[in-house]
């Protein structure tokens, strides 16, 4: 097997002249050159060649991102842990503050924004949308939107702490973000896996201070801790930084368990699990279900939306 997953062209071949079938390439039952089976072979080998170079789009809800101190630390980390092959853009908010999505109102100013990228994403080739604040803010409405995947950091991190371990805590950076992190957990029907959330004394204010003094990055990076251990006592066995800087910090000290709990530096699983993502849409064909919660308008209504707000809302609805 070559690099990055391709599949080597000799070892796709058989001992003699004649080329194995993707499916035996696989590993794969085949039924023949003409068998249904066999077609089904080719088309998945075909979606696993095409899903190494994968695009993903990562929106942060830091202002003017990349060129700020956060946007520019985030920028390297989500590079260095990407696969080889996937291309990654990194997209800050420009029209609102960025600041505060724990307040209704300034919330609602950055999700704006968000969903017009989710479309635009969608529009310039990307495979993925990544909502990278711990609020999700927007998430739904994207999901509405476009077809192609949209992940959010806070969600993603909250089921996959449930894959490793039966409950898990939350380190949010004050305790405003408290009633916010407690609503997002029940409305992803975690409510009984959340042991508690635990607040560290700090603001974004604070935290970006944190970036350009190591002194001050220490004592955060202290709260962190003594936050994480109060969540292992209440019984968390998977702790979860709620904060773009405290992630930050945290996975620029190596810093992945904690006693024995595993600490979910949302950025990093973010990432993997969006390369996850688009490798099974490009298996299946399929990823978020348009039935229900994020089905678009149809017929006569959507003809009405579009009329009153533009032929490009709901761009894949028919």
């Amino acid at each position: 097997m070559a690099e990055d997953g391709v599949l080597d062209s000799r070892a796709a071949r058989g001992s003699g002249s004649r080329r194995a079938s993707p499916a035996a390439a696989l590993g794969q039952p085949c039924a023949g050159a003409h068998g249904k089976r066999h077609r089904l072979a080719d088309n998945r080998f075909r979606a696993i060649l095409w899903a190494r170079h994968v695009k993903l789009w990562y929106q942060s809800l830091s202002h003017n991102a990349p060129a700020n101190p956060y946007g520019m630390v985030l920028e390297k980390i989500i590079a260095s842990v990407a696969d080889r092959g996937t291309r990654l853009h990194l997209q800050g908010v420009a029209r609102s503050a960025g600041i505060g999505q724990h307040y209704r109102l300034l919330e609602h100013h950055d999700t704006e924004e968000v969903i017009g990228n989710a479309i635009r994403a969608q529009r310039e080739g990307y495979d993925a949308f990544l909502i990278g604040n711990v609020s999700d803010a927007g998430m739904r409405e994207a999901r509405e939107q476009v077809d192609i995947p949209v992940l959010g950091l806070g969600e993603t991190c909250m089921h996959l702490a449930c894959m490793m371990g039966a409950r898990f805590g939350l380190v949010a950076i004050s305790e405003r973000w408290i009633p916010r992190l407690m609503e997002n957990a029940a409305r992803y029907g975690l409510e009984r896996q959340l042991a508690g959330i635990e607040s560290m004394r700090t603001s974004p204010v604070d935290l970006k201070k944190g970036l350009v003094d190591p002194d001050h990055r220490r004592e955060l990076l202290a709260q962190f801790t003594a936050a994480a251990s109060r969540l292992l006592a209440r019984g968390a066995e998977v702790v979860i930084p709620a904060g773009g800087e405290v992630v930050v910090f945290t996975i620029d000290e190596r810093m992945y368990e904690i006693d024995g709990a595993p600490i979910v530096n949302g950025i990093v699983e973010l990432v993997k699990m969006g390369e996850t993502a688009v490798r099974l849409k490009a298996l299946t064909g399929r990823f978020i279900s348009k039935r229900g919660a994020y089905a678009a308008p149809s017929g006569d209504l959507l003809g009405r939306v579009r009329a009153f707000y533009g032929a490009e809302t709901y761009p894949c609805a028919r």
